[in-house]
């Protein structure tokens, strides 16, 4: 499908154009070339090693166009940032209300009425005691919020956190990580970090029972497997926290605010109580950074337990008026629109269809995820000699480049974004808006379906392409 995408406009009526205007009005493909020479040129190499190298110019809903006008089905949406789809306009709205206001923002000795009512929405939202709010600016800043909070409401060092989980990359957060390759060459991790397998509660008990941990903190849908908490855990892990003097942190940076059909992914069972709930992404309508640490009142005050202490923890721009009001109008839109129930419906059609199709291809092993958030996840075939052969080929070429065969072709053929679930893994997680549209994932189910039996035509195009690929990859880290 092609559809006009009108360029970015320059300044207008003779006058020069300001700074923003000015960069936008010049050719989109250069910004590579700053980005490699200004910013990250590991990544410049990396996208376009994948040919994933294109230009974006403008977002709406569900869709990206490129310089071509060419429009592309997004299931990546900013690894969830864009739950509710890119550039809403009632957010757009809120934003511009904001600034048309000339507000007091950031006062600092003051309180704004903005954060007050994000904070009593969030509460209201989360229940189940959490009546407390301390507001951040990311995912990973919320965890590390977390952390601290857990040690000084427990006076415990420990933290336990699940194998595979992923809860952000700076330090504190970092070195709960379950994944080694992100802690290499940063030295020393957060001393007390004890990783237990997910799912396994007698691998918690065990990790608890040393009575020194202050916080278990676990993801109700793992963000790099998309493996989803089994039924009851939760509640047993909340009864041994009790038991051992530990707090429950649910992280829902991702799988939180009505992305698995809940407001909240531990709301899907009804007597678990977390001590401490992090978020962020959807939080922010994919406009300004914002992100929470929804608490208890015990907790909040064993932190600022007086009038000397009240700003000992702190972030500068954690309540800004205009994350707040992004804050606001994204919840105001999750709930007017119903997100949180068409996010299970179309979770649970998606994943219906996936797994028909994934059926008939050897190299699929499940389909796993809850609501708008689920994966599919490849191993090495069982039976055909054949697809052994070459799978195993292509990993001693370079292990988890398989599924990059799916989502090249995914985005140059059938003009749909996705990417692999992280490093060293075979799964490609799906993170749809959750304004999506039944014909749209019909559209992602038929790409699929095509892509997946290409991956089964050996030797073919497909793996003479990853191929290539694994070889020019292995040859890049040399």
């Amino acid at each position: 499908m092609i559809e006009e995408a009108p360029r970015p406009a320059g300044g207008g009526g003779g006058d020069p154009p300001g700074p923003v205007a000015a960069a936008l009005s010049r050719d989109w493909s250069e910004a590579f070339g700053l980005h490699e020479a200004g910013v990250n040129a590991s990544f410049v190499k990396m996208l376009r090693t994948i040919g994933f190298d294109k230009t974006y110019v403008r977002g709406e809903g569900c869709y990206l166009w490129d310089e071509q006008g060419n429009k592309y089905l997004d299931l990546l949406t900013g690894w969830g940032v864009f739950a509710l789809g890119r550039n809403h306009p009632k957010i757009k709205a809120a934003l511009r209300d904001v600034l048309d206001r000339d507000l007091p923002n950031l006062v600092r000795m003051s309180c704004s009425p903005l954060s007050g009512a994000v904070a009593q929405r969030l509460t209201g939202i989360a229940g189940r005691g959490l009546s407390r709010v301390f507001f951040t600016n990311s995912g990973t800043e919320a965890v590390e919020a977390a952390i601290k909070f857990a040690r000084c409401a427990t006076s415990r060092d420990g933290v336990v956190h699940c194998d595979n989980a992923f809860h952000g990359l700076t330090m504190g957060s970092l070195s709960i990580n379950g994944a080694a390759f992100f802690k290499e060459r940063f030295g020393q991790m957060l001393a007390g970090a004890r990783a237990v397998p997910f799912n396994d509660l007698g691998a918690l008990e065990r990790a608890l029972s040393s009575r020194d941990i202050a916080a278990f903190v676990v993801e109700p849908v793992q963000g790099k497997t998309c493996e989803v908490v089994a039924d009851g855990y939760l509640e047993e892990a909340q009864r041994l926290c009790r038991r051992y003097g530990t707090l429950l942190v649910c992280d829902e940076i991702q799988c939180g605010l009505g992305r698995t059909g809940a407001w909240f992914c531990y709301q899907h069972w009804p007597n678990v109580e977390p001590d401490i709930v992090c978020v962020a992404k959807a939080l922010s309508g994919g406009f300004v950074p914002v992100g929470a640490v929804i608490t208890r009142d015990r907790i909040m005050g064993a932190v600022f337990n007086n009038m000397e202490r009240c700003v000992v923890h702190s972030s500068t721009f954690g309540q800004n008026d205009m994350a707040m009001a992004a804050a606001l109008a994204s919840i105001d839109v999750i709930e007017g629109e119903n997100l949180c129930a068409r996010a299970a419906d179309m979770g649970e059609y998606a994943m219906r269809r996936l797994r028909e199709v994934g059926a008939s291809c050897p190299f699929v092993s499940c389909v796993r995820g809850k609501g708008l958030m689920f994966g599919i996840d490849f191993a090495r075939p069982r039976e055909s000699l054949k697809l052994k052969l070459a799978w195993d080929t292509l990993h001693r070429l370079n292990f988890g480049v398989f599924g990059q065969m799916v989502i090249i072709p995914l985005l140059h053929k059938h003009r749909i974004l996705t990417q692999v679930a992280g490093y060293h893994t075979e799964v490609i997680k799906f993170l749809p808006p959750l304004t999506i549209s039944r014909e749209d994932i019909d559209w992602f189910i038929a790409a699929m379906a095509d892509v997946l039996e290409d991956t089964t035509r050996v030797p073919g195009a497909a793996w003479d392409t990853v191929a290539g690929l694994a070889k020019r990859a292995a040859a890049a880290t040399i």
